[in-house]
């Protein structure tokens, strides 16, 4: 399968709304959670690591989460990582799963540790990449990343170029981002009912998205912290409190690599998920 051709959709009709995933392969559950920038959706974030984890020997699993793709949105009043972590409590029972890895990138990773903190028995492993819910021990927050993502749907609304503007700072080598991506995601972006609500409108200084100060330090998951060190949309120094906090978490980090490490180092980055979630 290439990396344009989207893969058949599954559907699980949930209490909270329907929930779209992708799969591949057999063995242990591996869950991705996408992050919140306008436009994102599973696959799309997931596209070079779906079918690689597949051939490394694991189910690899890649919903879109609540209001992002073709999942329903849900009410984000409880914060931007409770409706997620709901919604993969959905899916991992939809499953019959007794626990799955958590692979969490941005709001992904809140929402992966979220899910931890509500429910440490449904989940094993933790593999968070810039995730969402942490503070910077000395960067200007919210970051210029993160206010371009904020003000996407403000203004004038959404449009191509503010686009190009976030995914601008999602990397740190432009070079691997297509027009056609570009535009697959503002067509993601302007699907009717993203528009109606969109999941980060409300979100920057919602309190229940401080997820450092919730109890991470009673959590006994083996968790692993993955940072590019030009994240310009939740900088490394966010990786600091995390690591002082979670008791078993270590940190590998990218150099010349931006907030999407499995995208700009795809190889790698399974490699090093696929280790850690075997050993």
């Amino acid at each position: 399968m290439s990396n344009t051709e989207i893969p058949e959709s599954h559907y699980v009709d949930a209490p909270g709304g329907r929930i779209r995933y992708h799969e591949a392969g057999e063995g242990p559950a591996i869950i991705l959670l996408h992050g919140g920038g306008p436009g994102a959706y599973g696959f799309s974030n997931y596209r070079l690591n779906m079918q690689a984890l597949a051939d490394k020997g694991f189910r690899a699993i890649v919903p879109d989460m609540p209001g992002y793709g073709e999942t329903a949105g849900r009410s984000f009043e409880g914060g931007l990582f409770a409706p997620g972590a709901e919604a993969v409590l959905d899916l991992i029972n939809h499953l019959g799963l007794e626990k799955a890895n958590l692979v969490g990138n941005s709001m992904g990773g809140g929402i992966s540790l979220r899910l931890a903190l509500d429910h440490p028995d449904r989940v094993d492993k933790m593999i968070l990449m810039g995730p969402g819910g942490s503070l910077p021990a000395t960067a200007t927050f919210p970051s210029e990343g993160l206010l371009r993502m904020m003000n996407f749907y403000e203004g004038e609304g959404p449009t191509l170029e503010k686009l190009d503007k976030v995914i601008d700072l999602l990397v740190y080598d432009r070079s691997s981002i297509t027009p056609e991506l570009v535009e697959e995601r503002f067509k993601t972006a302007t699907l009717p009912e993203t528009l109606a609500n969109p999941p980060l409108k409300g979100q920057a200084v919602h309190p229940a998205n401080e997820l450092w100060r919730a109890d991470i330090d009673l959590l006994p998951h083996k968790t692993l912290l993955i940072w590019g060190q030009e994240d310009r949309v939740l900088p490394l120094d966010m990786a600091f409190i995390l690591l002082k906090r979670i008791p078993n978490a270590d940190l590998h980090v990218f150099s010349k690599c931006g907030h999407w490490a499995q995208w700009e180092r795809a190889d790698e980055f399974n490699e090093l998920v696929a280790n850690f979630v075997a050993r």
